[in-house]
């Protein structure tokens, strides 16, 4: 069964946190969700609690297939700001795992190191061009280059936990998963 890692920070992005955790737990991903600080209980973007399943320093040395990081701010400048996920980020990307960014968060990627010359995609305006030249930035829904996804925002989570989904599982996951949902 593939495994995912959700990183979860103060001021994360609710709606792509829990849309992600929820729909790839539907489709029988084991996911595991850390908070970046002393304790599981955190606050989102808009006020909304959220309690993760364990502490980041627990599962600095636990493997993963896939590290899938939600957005929004500032979780993501706290994303980005901890050595701890950039490790993590380098341990993954050696490893030949995926790594998954929505929103703000493809940001972290950036900084890392992991998009360059790479396809990505991401909040408008949270990768700028001009500072990194060497990402072909587009405005898709989900990208997916090699063992890097991305995607654009709260409003494409479903799209991209779907995608995740297909991925790591198969299609008929997928569908199932997507019948359930009753989407247009």
């Amino acid at each position: 069964m593939a495994s995912v890692l959700i990183p979860l920070a103060e001021g994360c992005e609710e709606l792509e946190a829990v849309t992600l955790i929820d729909l790839l737990r539907r489709g029988g991903i084991t996911v595991t969700t850390a908070s970046l600080g002393h304790q599981p209980q955190l606050t989102a973007s808009r006020g909304v609690g959220l309690v993760a399943d364990t502490l980041l320093d627990n599962l600095m040395e636990s493997d993963f297939d896939m590290l899938l990081m939600p957005g929004g701010q500032p979780g993501t400048n706290n994303l980005n700001n901890d050595h701890r996920i950039h490790a993590i980020i380098k341990r993954l990307q050696h490893g030949d795992k995926y790594l998954a960014a929505i929103c703000a968060a493809p940001m972290v990627l950036a900084n890392a190191g992991v998009l360059d010359g790479k396809r990505a995609t991401s909040y408008p305006g949270a990768l700028d061009k001009d500072k990194w030249p060497d990402i072909a930035v587009c405005d898709e829904p989900v990208v997916i280059d090699g063992k890097v996804l991305t995607s654009r925002g709260p409003g494409t989570a479903m799209d991209f936990a779907l995608t995740i989904i297909e991925l790591l599982v198969n299609k008929d996951t997928r569908d199932q998963v997507e019948a359930g949902l009753v989407r247009p």
